[in-house]
């Protein structure tokens, strides 16, 4: 069995940490990645530098990074501007979130649902003609830190009516899913859509290495983590760190899945900017090992 693990620390991971790293920093960050055979990244976000400070050199950060064939780089867009801004720094596809409850729409974009759903025909018909590609985001699909529990009809009701969407990505932006949670999604947006399904878990009640295992069972397409296990949402109170993707890729490889990632290459690029963020990051794989121990 074979899935594919998007990286979204250079993104999600950076934009939910206190320190604000060097754009030098961020673009070794990525090159890591991609040395540790991660060939998808969502390496930007082009959302206002007032709103995510750490984002603020996105196109600096565009400029820089290495153009490897086969290598995709996503950027993060919550509207027009913002993607006139990623056509310009040229990424290869825009990832475009619509929030499942309105507080949280309103805290996460300041609109309503109605609105980003409109919002997300726009950027995805634009996207498209631009020859990039487009992952529809239902944040907050598991729950949301205002309304609380998130009926799956809902989020599958969303996805329906952005059909302009080339893949469907449900979050679980403040990590309350647990796996029966994820096979209820799974069947009400298989209602609906037949389009590929990716899944973005948090730890942050330690399910999110479960949810991902149910999510590979149910039949997901590609699985986000972030080297590391940093990471989380500005707007959503106590939306701790992504799931590892060290920790996930032990897991995966143990189970007998595939990846083409390079398991000590992740650990690498995590010790990288371990070290820029000068904290002890929340994955777990630095700290234990990768086991069997190999070598001398």
């Amino acid at each position: 069995m074979n899935i594919e693990v998007v990286e979204v620390g250079p993104r999600d991971g950076l934009q939910n940490e206190s320190v604000i790293v060097p754009t030098a920093a961020k673009v070794a960050y990525v090159e890591a990645l991609i040395g540790a055979g991660l060939r998808r990244i969502e390496a930007v976000s082009f959302v206002h530098p007032v709103r995510v400070p750490q984002m603020a050199d996105a196109e600096e950060v565009m400029a820089r990074v290495p153009r490897v064939p086969g290598v995709r780089y996503a950027g993060l867009v919550l509207n027009e501007r913002g993607l006139d801004r990623a056509l310009k720094a040229g990424v290869d596809e825009v990832n475009v979130v619509v929030v499942a409850t309105e507080t949280f729409s309103q805290r996460n974009q300041g609109m309503s649902v109605d609105d980003a759903v409109r919002g997300f025909g726009v950027i995805a018909g634009r996207a498209r003609e631009a020859g990039l590609g487009v992952t529809l985001t239902v944040g907050a699909s598991f729950g949301c830190p205002f309304e609380g529990e998130v009926d799956p009809a809902r989020v599958a009701e969303l996805v329906r009516r952005c059909p302009e969407a080339q893949e469907v990505a449900l979050a679980d932006t403040i990590g309350v899913g647990v796996p029966s949670d994820v096979r209820r999604l799974v069947e009400a947006v298989g209602e609906v859509s037949a389009l590929p399904l990716r899944f973005h878990f948090h730890n942050t009640r330690n399910t999110g290495y479960a949810n991902a295992l149910a999510a590979l069972e149910a039949g997901a397409a590609a699985l986000d983590a972030s080297a590391g296990g940093i990471g989380g949402c500005p707007f959503a109170p106590a939306a701790t760190g992504n799931i590892a993707t060290e920790d996930l890729l032990y897991l995966l490889h143990r189970s007998g899945v595939t990846t083409g990632a390079d398991l000590p290459g992740v650990l690498a690029a995590a010790a990288l900017i371990e070290a820029e963020l000068g904290e002890r990051l929340p994955a777990q794989l630095g700290r234990a090992g990768i086991w069997p121990v190999t070598g001398p």
